[in-house]
């Protein structure tokens, strides 16, 4: 079976290899035959070691595809079944599923740190539990959520990670106010669904801010009113809001220095929400003072925010209205062959999404 593999963390290319094995399969397990998944941001942050992440092992956690093996005592999937791939299931019994705070389940990672795969030199981890840049993937039962025919597998890997996350922070976690000014910092897939989100919320203004100059012009197609570089924000929260700071700020890149960019973007009262999952020895500073007397509330958003499936079912119904644009979200293609092609149009910025067809 073919997969990309990561041999050591660091190394920035990916080995696609013919002779790697997906195992684990059993009771409560289904095995996937995956057809599409795309390129995240946060598998590349795995790679280099910004998000933790036992190596070698196959990167990928947004896909979609058919079930081809279904395990003892697993009920309501079948053989031959479309899925997507949730990489984070709620078990339904821990304390935050028990309080509605499904996207806090720690269930799914602890299978991050059981082998997904092997090859005749050892053991391979799947990125997240998972690992989708690969032709079949032995998930828990959980990971597997069945799709309507109508959607092609391609948007349903986005709407399995990307477009949750970035929709959800804006409907779910900010619950934008109709009339709002918006500023969205990094407008890769995740911060044009954030804009999207904005948009269905009834945000009056929205700026996207991108270095890169096609993700701005992009972003402008998805909703955004207005789009800047980075050395452009101070200007547009001058102009916009007369120097107040926008009632919401979304940080989709997963750094401090723009989590504090987004900070002092946010008007006193506004909202900063944290999108961008970043590393755990980037320390964001504030002081006691402004954080008291700023009254700016902090909201990390985790995948979307909220129930997790009941998002997928949304962002299907918005889809279908024509209410979200999903298939332009996709700018480039591959194959499994040329992965590392993809890895080099996320890096450059030239992708918003790269899809990976298998």
């Amino acid at each position: 079976m073919r997969a990309a593999v990561l041999h050591e963390i660091g190394q920035d290319k990916l080995e696609v290899l013919d002779d790697v094995e997906a195992v684990g399969f059993g009771p409560g397990k289904v095995r996937i035959r995956v057809r599409a998944t795309g390129l995240c941001h946060s598998d590349v942050s795995a790679m280099n070691g910004v998000l933790p992440q036992p190596a070698p092992f196959v990167p990928g956690h947004e896909g979609a595809g058919e079930i081809v093996d279904v395990g003892d005592g697993v009920a309501g999937l079948s053989v031959g079944q479309r899925v997507l791939v949730c990489w984070l299931p709620a078990c339904g019994a821990c304390p935050a599923c028990k309080r509605g705070q499904t996207q806090l389940c720690l269930a799914g990672f602890m299978n991050a740190g059981t082998p997904n795969f092997k090859r005749p030199g050892g053991d391979v981890f799947g990125f997240a539990g998972t690992g989708t840049f690969t032709e079949e993937v032995v998930v828990d039962a959980g990971c597997a959520v069945p799709i309507p025919d109508d959607v092609p597998f391609d948007i349903a890997a986005l709407i399995g990670c990307g477009v949750t996350t970035g929709l959800g922070s804006a409907i779910n976690t900010a619950d934008v106010a109709a009339g709002s000014s918006v500023a969205v910092i990094g407008c890769g897939g995740v911060g044009i669904s954030a804009i999207q989100g904005a948009r269905l919320k009834g945000a009056a203004q929205i700026v996207a801010v991108d270095p890169v100059e096609s993700r701005r012009e992009a972003a402008l197609k998805f909703g955004a009113t207005e789009a800047v570089s980075p050395d452009g924000l101070a200007d547009a929260k001058q102009r916009i809001t007369a120097g107040e700071g926008f009632d919401y700020v979304f940080e989709v890149v997963g750094k401090s220095a723009t989590a504090r960019t987004a900070y002092e973007t946010t008007r006193r009262g506004g909202t900063l929400v944290v999108v961008g999952a970043g590393a755990m020895d980037d320390v964001l500073q504030l002081n006691m003072f402004e954080l008291f007397f700023d009254e700016k509330r902090i909201l990390p958003s985790m995948y979307g925010g909220g129930d997790v499936l009941a998002s997928y079912e949304r962002a299907i119904a918005l889809w279908r209205a024509g209410r979200i644009d999903l298939e332009s979200l996709i700018t480039h293609r591959v194959p499994l062959a040329e992965i590392n092609e993809a890895l080099d149009q996320m890096r450059t910025g030239a992708a918003l999404r790269t899809c990976i067809e298998i």
